[in-house]
Order: C-alpha cells, then structure tokens, then sequence
C-alpha cells in the first residue's frame, strides 16, 4: 500500500500487530433528479464587502453534479461564481433570472427567498 494513496484515519503508527487502519470512504450522495430538488434562490451580501452574490441552496447530490449545474448558469448569467458544499454562488444580482433558468431546466420545486 503505497502512502500517497492511503487514507488513513486517525492514526500516525501503531504497535499492535493486530491494529486494523480505518480507511476513509467518503461516498457522495447520490443525485436527485432535477424534478425532486428542492432549491432556494436568494441575494447574498454578507461578508462580501458590500457585493451582492445570487446563492443557490439546497442542492442534494454529487459534487461533480453540482459544478455542472453551476456553469450552466453562470453560463447563462454570462458571469463569474463558485459551486461547492451544496451551494452555488453566481456573482451579480441574478435572482429572478437563475431562478427561470433552474424552472426550464426542470428543477420544478425551486423557489425564491427574500425580498426584491
């Protein structure tokens, strides 16, 4: 087992010669389909120095999956952003926009949060 690809956990050496090493498997949820994510749509400015971002929450799913959806609107948005941790962040004030964009990509049970 070579160390580079070993994901040890919690462990640095062990004199037991029994000691079994934990292994991390960190599986990602699976996806739902679009019709069965729930989305929320929001304009976020705290901790951005003032700046206004469209954040997307919610999303359930794989991380590949999510970066995927994230270029398409920042694609459509024509503008820059971020996709991890199950949050989408489009700069700009985008709300209304991203939000028809997830309806006709068939995210049905998106909806918006917040005023304006």
């Amino acid at each position: 087992m070579s160390k580079k690809n070993s994901q040890r956990v919690n462990v640095v050496y062990s004199t037991n010669p029994n000691f079994k090493y934990e292994e991390s498997n960190a599986q990602q949820p699976e996806t739902l389909v679009p019709s069965q994510q729930k989305l929320y749509v929001s304009i976020d400015r705290k901790q951005r120095g003032g700046k206004e971002v469209t954040l997307v929450e919610g999303f359930v799913g794989n991380e590949e999956d999510l970066k995927e959806l994230g270029k398409m609107l920042k694609t459509k948005c024509g503008v820059g952003g971020s996709a991890k941790d199950g949050e989408i962040l489009v700069q700009g004030s985008f709300k209304q926009k991203v939000f028809d964009c997830l309806l006709a990509a068939g995210y049905s049970q998106t909806k918006q949060k917040g005023g304006n």
